[in-house]
């Protein structure tokens, strides 16, 4: 689960920097400056990684066991700009807390293993 979680970590930090640059780029194409060129060249990484992102996304929310609105919530992150950065912080914290399917109760700390 951790591999999963460090690896969406990593594209939905990835999506959501491109995104922000997705939307100076589309300021700058479509506002007074009429400048395509950054939009043009990031608009299909972004589509290329956000790819990516889903599939990562789809990963832990497997692993996790979530609903099907927490996966929502995760492919819209990847779409609003800013809101990649929210929903990674959530994410991660919850799918941290979740324990792998089949795994053992963790003992207590304070037992003592030499008992016959």
């Amino acid at each position: 689960m951790e591999g999963a979680v460090t690896r969406y970590r990593i594209l939905a930090l990835l999506v959501g920097s491109l995104l922000v640059l997705l939307v100076i780029g589309m300021i700058l194409k479509y506002g007074p400056t009429d400048m395509p060129a950054m939009a043009g060249i990031v608009a299909p990484v972004h589509g290329l990684f956000y790819m990516v992102y889903l599939v990562a996304a789809y990963d832990v929310w497997r692993r996790a066991d979530w609903p099907l609105s927490k996966m929502v919530l995760i492919v819209l992150g990847g779409v609003v700009p800013l809101m990649t950065f929210w929903v990674e912080r959530k994410v991660v914290s919850e799918a941290r807390q979740v324990r792998p399917a089949g795994a053992a109760e963790p003992e207590p700390s304070g037992a003592d293993s030499t008992r016959a």
